[in-house]
Order: structure tokens, then sequence, then C-alpha cells
């Protein structure tokens, strides 16, 4: 399958670069799948386009301030994203502008200095940190709201990056983007959607640094898609396949909800809890086994998200729907508005 047929053209000024001013104002495209059409609608909605009984399942992993700028001897300004811890004080980063982390490099970050010590591919490094303590502590006191690059490129992060790229139930550590179909929920919304009957359960996946990278092979199946940390309850699995068992609809919010489900997932069609690392990768010509409707942002183009909706909804039907947003004003990305495909 040609990648080129994920392309689409989007103005510059569709990407979102600041959150919209109440995280529920979003506007909300709502696609229906069996008939082709959609509607304008506005994500304070949502609970009267959802149904009693439906087991609406979100992505509870918050993100980490994972991002320090630094400095090299004589000035030169770099940022680290760090990835991964290997060892005490040994981390795997991603460096940029990595041409200027080559291995021996002594970057200053805030008051400690970390030392290149290994070279990999794509802007990866490996840095060693002295006195930092806790690594995380570090990062919390330190680090920067990772924030993708065409919201960087435009803006430092600002005090309301701090609470906006988070979602209102995130709860365990571990990304390094946000689940950003999320960041639209308040807690008085939750609160409406359970009182009219809809279930909430959350599992977690961590979204790693592929987030920011678009698939680079020509053809989409050689795309090596890297594994992203899972945990799926045994909770969360017998409320779902409950739901799925008196005919109720599983509501995915997010594409990492869907990796999870869908990977958690056996032949049977029902949802083991499990807890590993999930390489899923889903593109159109992916059999769904789980998943009913699907609430996630617009996606750029050539990225694993927008390949996941295009299998859940059709290639042509989701950049038809894709066009018609950017005509109507929509936001784009991560800080941008809001689809529920049924």
């Amino acid at each position: 399958m040609d990648l080129a047929l994920f392309d689409y053209e989007l103005p510059p000024d569709r990407i979102a670069q600041y959150p919209a001013e109440r995280r529920d104002a979003s506007r909300l495209l709502v696609l229906d799948r069996a008939t082709g059409r959609w509607e304008d609608r506005v994500f304070a909605e949502l609970p009267a386009l959802l149904r009693a009984g439906d087991c609406l399942v979100v992505n509870d992993s918050r993100v980490i301030p994972a991002r320090l700028p630094g400095t090299l001897p004589g000035g030169a300004q770099v940022e680290l994203l760090f990835l991964r811890e290997l060892a005490p004080g040994r981390w795997e980063v991603l460096a940029r502008p990595a041409k200027r982390c080559r291995p021996g490099a002594v970057i200053v970050l805030a008051d400690v200095e970390a030392r290149v010590v290994e070279a990999g591919a794509e802007g990866r490094r490996v840095v060693e940190v002295s006195g930092v303590g806790s690594a995380r502590d570090f990062l919390e006191r330190h680090g920067l709201p990772p924030l993708p690059p065409y919201i960087r490129r435009h803006r430092k992060p600002g005090a309301e990056d701090w609470e906006r790229y988070q979602t209102v139930y995130a709860r365990h550590d571990g990304s390094l983007a946000a689940p950003t179909a999320g960041l639209h929920f308040t807690p008085a919304l939750m609160d409406q959607l359970r009182a009219g009957g809809v279930e909430v359960h959350a599992l977690t996946l961590h979204a790693g640094p592929a987030s920011f990278r678009p698939i680079r092979a020509a053809e989409v199946e050689k795309h090596p898609m890297p594994a992203e940390q899972v945990a799926v309850t045994e909770a969360v699995a017998r409320a779902v396949n409950r739901a799925r068992g008196d005919g109720r609809r599983v509501v995915a919010v997010g594409t990492t909800v869907v990796r999870a489900l869908e990977w958690a997932s056996d032949p049977n069609r029902r949802v083991s809890p499990v807890s590993g690392f999930a390489d899923l990768f889903i593109y159109p010509g992916h059999a769904f086994k789980v998943v009913d409707a699907l609430i996630t942002n617009f996606h750029l183009p050539r990225y694993t998200h927008l390949l996941l909706v295009s299998a859940f909804a059709g290639r042509e039907l989701v950049l038809a729907a894709y066009r018609h947003a950017e005509a109507a004003g929509y936001r784009f990305y991560s800080y941008g508005d809001a689809m529920l495909v049924l």
C-alpha cells in the first residue's frame, strides 16, 4: 500500500497552537460510517451522542515533562527528550539538533551536566547525567511538557500547557505525548456521561517517541511499529467483554485505546487482562475485533494515527471528512478539534 495515499494538504493556520478556551468547547465532527455523512457539533454535546450502556474506554497515561533545554560549551542551544532510563544516571534521549550532540559532548541541563556517551540513529543518544538523585524528580523540577514539533516551532511551552497537555483523568506516569482525544473531557462532562448511563473504564498505554515521527517507508506494510507499554486490567477486560456480550457499544477514546484493546483481544474477540509491549500496527485491511466507535483528533498525514482512523472508517471517507473540516475552519492536531466516528 502506497504511503502517498495518506497525504493531504493543510494550511498552516489550521494547526492549533493553543488549546481551546475550555476543554469541551472544542468542535466535534460526527462521522457516520454507515451512511458516509457527517455533522458539525460541539464536544460538550457528547452525552447526547452516546447511549446509555455504552462502554467508554479512556487512556489514563500521564505525560511526563521529559523535554529539557541544554547548553553546549560555547553557548550553542540543544534540546533533549528523555526516553527511558537504561541504568541509574544513564538515559536514552532524542537530541535536537543531533549533529551537535556527538559522543564526548557535555551538555548543561539546569544545574547538572549530561555527557553524550553513544550515538544512535534518528537523533538517539545515550547520555550519563551526574548528581541528579531521582531522575523522575529531576524531570518534574526542570523538564518541560513535550509539546509536538509543530507547536514548539512557533512558541515555547507556557503555564497553561502544564495543565492542558494532560487529560483530567491522567494517573500513571509514562507518556511522551498526550493521548489527545482525551484532552476535550472535563470532570463535569465525565460526570454527565456516567449520569446518562455510560460506563467509563481506563486502561494505560504510554505513548512513545513514535508519536513525533512520520512513517518513512514508501510502502505502508514495511513500517516497523515501535512497541509501547500497555496495561489492561482484569476489570477493564471484563467490562469490555460484558458490553460486547450484551450488544452494547465499545467506544474508544483515542487511537492509543484502539491499539491497546485490539492488541489485547483474541481471535474470538475477547479482551484479556494483559501487561506488556504492544507493537500492533493498524492500517487499512485490519479486521477490528473489539471497538465499535472512536473519538479521535485530526491527525498528521503519513502518521500511524491517520492510518488507524482510515482503517476504521475508510480512507476516502476520512480524507473527505478532513477536507470538510479544513474548509469549515476546524483546528487540527494535538490541541485541535475532535471527531466522533460511529
